[in-house]
């Protein structure tokens, strides 16, 4: 039942980044030129995205437990750490240098365009080097026997 529900999550997902335009590169980028032809349409997805999931949200929270699952999973980490800034700082420059996230790119795989079979690999390699290096021994944990 939960792979029907994360199917169906799925391509929801995908039809409502094709129906807006966000699969598509250049909107994107368009979005991130304010020199140039801004178009300011992201802006609006965004803002429908966070109403939708606002509501979602308080919706969610007011029952005991998911429907499918035993309890909420929510992370417990709350600070803004160097991690944190330097991977939104790599995920923003390569947004803003190809225009696609990973959401967009997969779905981006069905249109067939060019430059999608360099990204995704690319961003594949750059999901598993960032899961190395976050499983590598560094030398805090190494002293302090936590490997």
């Amino acid at each position: 039942m939960i792979i029907a529900v994360d199917i169906v999550a799925g391509l929801l997902f995908g039809f409502g980044l094709l129906l807006s335009g966000m699969a598509n590169p250049a909107k994107v980028l368009n979005f991130l030129d304010f020199a140039g032809h801004w178009d300011p349409s992201l802006a609006f997805v965004m803002g429908g995205a966070v109403i939708v999931a606002t509501i979602g949200y308080r919706l969610a929270f007011r029952q005991t437990k998911p429907l499918l699952d035993d309890s909420f999973h929510i992370p417990a980490a709350r600070a803004v750490d160097r991690k944190l800034l330097l991977g939104a700082a790599i995920f923003g420059a390569g947004w803003g240098l190809v225009g696609l996230c990973p959401g967009p790119a997969l779905v981006s795989i069905l249109l067939g365009a060019p430059a999608i079979f360099v990204f995704v690999p690319a961003m594949l390699i750059g999901v598993a080097s960032a899961t190395w290096i976050k499983r590598a021994p560094s030398p805090e944990r190494a002293s302090r026997n936590e490997v």
